[in-house]
């Protein structure tokens, strides 16, 4: 997976996944891709820092992001928390479409296919921390899977 730093025309900036360069290029010509703010195809990628994981020095640290509370002034928008709550749950289901689920299995079947063993193809499940960390190292390209984005709607 290729993760791409993108504007549209109206300079929205965002990010999107992509399984290879030339799934990007395919999309865009398409006009698949679209701003999810105001839904423009005109997308164009952006100067983007490499990835670098961490040392283990750095321990069980993860990198992570909070919207804040709608109106506490210093957090996303309501429109902004919206447009990613959207985007959080097309990947999820994009994913849970076209990947297999591999469930627990998931690091020795990456493993397998990055070394030739296993049949090329487009998986998703779990893993431990460990199992994780061993991956990375090995240079097998994987990525977190966002959770299901809650309902804001109440049952009661």
């Amino acid at each position: 997976m290729i993760r791409y730093a993108l504007a549209c025309d109206q300079a929205h900036q965002f990010e999107a996944w992509f399984s290879t360069s030339d799934d990007y290029d395919s999309q865009v010509a398409a006009q698949l891709v679209e701003c999810p703010f105001c839904a423009s195809t005109a997308i164009r990628k952006q100067i983007m820092a490499p990835a670098v994981t961490g040392t283990k020095a750095q321990g069980e640290r993860a990198q992570l992001v909070t919207m804040g509370e709608p109106g506490a002034g210093s957090g996303a928008s309501p429109e902004v928390q919206a447009a990613m709550m959207e985007l959080i749950s097309r990947v999820r289901s994009y994913v849970e479409t076209n990947f297999e689920d591999v469930g627990d299995r998931f690091a020795e079947e990456a493993r397998d296919i990055h070394d030739g063993l296993a049949d090329e193809r487009a998986i998703y499940g779990q893993a431990t921390g460990d199992e994780v960390r061993s991956l990375i190292e090995d240079g097998i390209p994987i990525a977190p899977l966002p959770i299901s984005p809650r309902r804001t709607a109440k049952l009661n």
